[in-house]
């Protein structure tokens, strides 16, 4: 049972980080789109928002991604130099004060949201979008990054190496 539901983890962590390579080819899309409607002496609203909101998203959701692969600044520094219960000790802290601050993240990113979606906040800027839209790549990267640390203090606790 722990093992599909490891795949199935490690599956949709995948999936993240391909959603976040997605949002950064549509950054790249928006600023050439911009370059070129002002090569052309056009203009279309929004797209310096657009792109902000795609950078976003896919910041939030490469974190998942990430941090599995092992991209991370981590404290191997500390870790290389210890052996046993002390290692095992500093990994758990570590992935116990990881959680704390995910959750916490996770937790204000998902209020945040529904403040937005409650209040029908709009953007400031010329496009005037409904302000939740962006705001839930934030609240589902950084629940995701919050299940996926979790999930990796689980896998070491169970862990005896």
């Amino acid at each position: 049972m722990s093992n599909k539901i490891n795949k199935y983890l490690n599956n949709l962590y995948n999936f993240s980080g391909y959603l976040a390579a997605l949002f950064l080819i549509l950054v790249a899309i928006f600023i050439l789109t911009g370059i070129a409607s002002r090569i052309f002496g056009f203009y279309i609203r929004g797209l310096a928002e657009y792109s902000g909101y795609c950078m976003a998203a896919s910041s939030f959701f490469a974190l998942s991604f990430t941090f599995v692969d092992g991209g991370h600044i981590r404290i191997t520094l500390f870790l290389e130099k210890t052996t046993g219960l002390k290692k095992r000790f500093l990994e758990l802290w570590s992935l116990i004060v990881a959680a704390i601050f995910s959750g916490y993240m996770a937790f204000y990113f998902i209020k945040m949201l529904k403040i937005s979606y409650e209040f029908q906040e709009r953007s400031e800027g010329a496009d005037e979008i409904l302000i939740w839209i962006p705001q839930s790549s934030l609240a589902l990267g950084s629940s995701l990054f919050f299940v996926c640390i979790f999930h990796h203090l689980i896998l070491k606790l169970y862990k005896n190496d």
